[in-house]
């Protein structure tokens, strides 16, 4: 089984992978069992998914549906962003209600890195992105800060420390940009403002201000030509300022969720792993006070739960990925009204409580035999 490189991820506060983690086809049957012993009742449970669109969570769907025995209810929209206006029609279509939130980061086993997936159904089995939609959301940031880390320059001129900033990046009234947190870079003069030293063409020459020399060490500023910062450009001395438009409903939630974020993701080492985490917290925070409030689940039991995806590509002779998930959050509300959270640590451990044994389970290919052997319904038009 491909083990999973967390040592070299960087989860976001409060989210820890490694021991968190279960494969799915055993996630999915200890789920079930749980809602069980919260007095749900079999065959009256109504699942749902929020999930992205990518075809490699469909196993996921595949196991809801066996363990529950109903196709899970479509409660997402590409980026596992949850639609909190389908609550409503979700509450109509069962007596106990399931709702299963997760982001989803693929995994590549062979050079052990997160964010891509090989697409079997491509010519050459080609790797991409994954996800997707997550990965097109902090590219435009990923550009931004990779044009700032090379365009900041430490050198020592004549025996004194100077650093070089470009012109763009000195413009702290620019709607769409990487701003820099100047104070921590730049001397300012008794009025607090940055003074440079000299002008150049596309950029202006300062003194660094000395905590930040300390930080970097005079070493940095030694080089025979001036270097770039580089990756010594940290999450702390910029921000983002961007436009974001407001369209359609959802249309821009998934950026919306990730801005103040990113920083630390296009910093990480994993950044669409820490892009996922992040909106799956996002999610939860945001979903559990929509359930809360939603009428048609009053006098319900309900159970909420987030967590992460991370699709395995298939190795030879495996049709779907080896998923594997990592729970976050979950709310469990009870038909009279009383709801608690758990949070991740007491949640991994419920659901290790619970047995991967499901004699509920549905044999789908029976379901499809049965089925196509039906007599044949007629429908008067």
């Amino acid at each position: 089984m491909p083990e999973l490189a967390t040592n070299k991820a960087e989860p976001t506060a409060g989210f820890p992978i490694h021991d968190m983690i279960m494969r799915f086809n055993m996630f999915v049957p200890r789920l079930y069992n749980w809602c069980i012993s919260l007095g749900f009742t079999p065959g009256k449970i109504m699942p749902s998914r929020a999930f992205c669109s990518d075809e490699n969570q469909g196993y996921p769907i595949i196991m809801i549906a066996k363990h529950f025995g109903a196709f899970p209810f479509n409660h997402g929209v590409v980026g596992g962003i949850v639609a909190t206006d389908r609550h409503a029609p979700h509450a109509t279509h069962g007596q106990d209600m399931l709702i299963i939130q997760a982001s989803h980061v693929g995994y590549d086993p062979e050079n052990r890195v997160f964010g891509t997936y090989r697409r079997a159904q491509t010519t050459d089995m080609e790797c991409s992105s994954s996800c997707g939609k997550i990965q097109e959301v902090i590219s435009w940031y990923q550009n931004e800060y990779e044009f700032a880390r090379h365009n900041i320059l430490l050198h020592n001129e004549d025996g004194k420390n100077i650093i070089i900033v470009d012109n763009q990046l000195l413009h702290q009234d620019r709607n769409n940009s990487l701003s820099l947190r100047l104070e921590k870079l730049i001397a300012t003069d008794s009025g607090k403002q940055p003074v440079p030293l000299r002008i150049l063409s596309t950029a202006k020459v300062y003194s660094p201000v000395q905590r930040f020399v300390d930080r970097m060490g005079e070493t940095a500023f030694n080089g025979i030509t001036p270097q770039p910062i580089g990756t010594n450009l940290t999450a702390d001395m910029f921000y983002f300022r961007r436009d974001i438009p407001q369209m359609e409903e959802f249309e821009h939630h998934l950026e919306l969720n990730l801005l103040d974020h990113m920083p630390q993701i296009v910093t990480s080492n994993s950044p669409d792993l820490l892009a996922a985490q992040i909106t799956t917290q996002v999610e939860f925070d945001r979903t559990f006070r929509t359930i809360v409030k939603e009428q048609a689940y009053k006098g319900k039991k309900v159970v909420f739960i987030a967590g992460l995806n991370i699709d395995i590509s298939p190795q030879s002779g495996q049709l779907f990925p080896l998923t594997k998930f990592v729970p976050w959050a979950a709310y469990v509300q009870d038909s009279d009204g009383y709801y608690f959270t758990l949070e991740q640590e007491e949640l991994v451990q419920t659901l290790q409580q619970q047995s991967v044994e499901n004699s509920d389970q549905v044999d789908l290919e029976h379901a499809i035999r049965m089925m196509a052997s039906a007599e044949e319904i007629k429908m008067e038009l």
